[in-house]
């Protein structure tokens, strides 16, 4: 495709106190090969108490076609559905600050829309963590693991076709928000999930491709990858009631894990069975955590063993207790957070 028939891209980038990372993601949108003509950058951001805000003034001096966008109410979905109305593209893709993209990405993503007629496109996303401590280190690897964050196919595939699944930083064509509307403002996490459910459901097609190639700069320390996690599983309820279904039976698992684990050790006080259940349980568990944790070792290093099982029983708990929380909050005491929404920050 001849460059003056290439679509106008908008990328929204929400963000909040993201001046360690803000730079390195836009650094990764210039150097695409894609025209900067046909390029729009929206970062919106929510407010930000750091340098955020200075230097991606800096990179508006530098770049025309990025754009320092407010967001006085700061929470995450509010500013995307401030770049989508704001943005000038026929082209949308939302995009993490935390985010760098390899220099195919916007390539492949106009390529395979065009390609498939797709209503959306996507591909593959891993972490990373420059970080370089022990801990650090082993979150990504733990992370991308099928036992740690449940296997989801983007994070491994390799074979391209559609999905029935969401996809991290699709493309979409403007036409879809017209179709479907905008981001729902009650979900502070797990937006792109109930966005994706609902242009499913309304017949659109979602392709995945390879080539399509993202990375996320992922929480460096166990405190900030527990309160990550803990928020995606106690919004995983919120979407599914918003949706009428679980989206995948794995985000079960967790919590069913973790409320099993609760509910024989209180039992197992006035029942022997239940004590013996509460060990097999915990058992099985630690046996696969060190199984897993093992697999890793031996091809990237000793010395992370001593970590990994650490981090995944942070990975498995934060989830699981979050999503027992966002049952007790949205199912039981029927909370309805948007009186207070603006309170949750974007950043974890």
């Amino acid at each position: 495709m001849k460059d003056k028939d290439l679509p106008l891209v908008s990328i929204i980038i929400p963000c909040r106190n993201e001046e360690k990372y803000i730079g390195r993601c836009l650094n990764s949108i210039i150097a695409q090969d894609y025209p900067k003509d046909k390029l729009e950058v929206l970062v919106v951001d929510g407010r930000s108490e750091d340098g955020t805000r200075e230097i991606v003034k800096e990179y508006t001096e530098k770049c025309s076609f990025i754009k320092l966008l407010d967001n006085p109410r700061r929470a995450t979905p509010f500013a995307m559905n401030k770049g989508i109305k704001k943005a000038s593209g026929d082209v949308i893709i939302l995009v993490n600050a935390h985010s760098i993209l390899d220099k195919g990405f916007l390539k492949y993503n106009i390529e395979y829309l065009k390609k498939t007629g797709a209503d959306a496109v996507g591909g593959r996303l891993s972490t990373i963590n420059d970080d370089s401590s022990i801990i650090a280190q082993s979150i990504p690897l733990a992370a991308d693991s099928i036992f740690g964050a449940g296997g989801r196919r983007y994070r491994n595939r390799i074979d391209e076709g559609w999905v029935k699944d969401t996809l991290p930083y699709c493309a979409y064509p403007r036409k879809i928000f017209n179709k479907i509307g905008l981001i729902d403002e009650e979900l502070i996490r797990d937006q792109d999930e109930e966005f994706n459910y609902r242009l499913l459901k309304s017949g659109g097609g979602i392709f995945f491709t390879p080539k399509i190639k993202s990375h996320l700069q992922i929480r460096p320390s166990l405190k900030k990858l527990w309160r990550q996690y803990f928020q995606y599983g106690c919004f995983k309820v919120r979407v599914a009631q918003k949706v009428g279904a679980i989206l995948t039976w794995r985000q079960l698992i967790p919590a069913v894990f973790v409320g099993s684990l609760i509910f024989t050790c209180v039992i197992s006080f006035i029942s022997k069975f239940f004590l013996w259940l509460f060990l097999l349980i915990a058992g099985s568990y630690l046996f696969a955590n060190l199984g897993f944790s093992l697999s890793i070792v031996v091809k990237k290093g000793l010395k992370f063993f001593p970590v990994l099982p650490v981090v995944f029983a942070a990975l498995h708990f934060s989830y699981g207790f979050g999503f027992l929380k966002g049952i007790w909050d949205f199912v039981i005491c029927k909370k309805h957070l948007k009186k207070k929404i603006e309170d949750v920050p974007l950043t974890r």
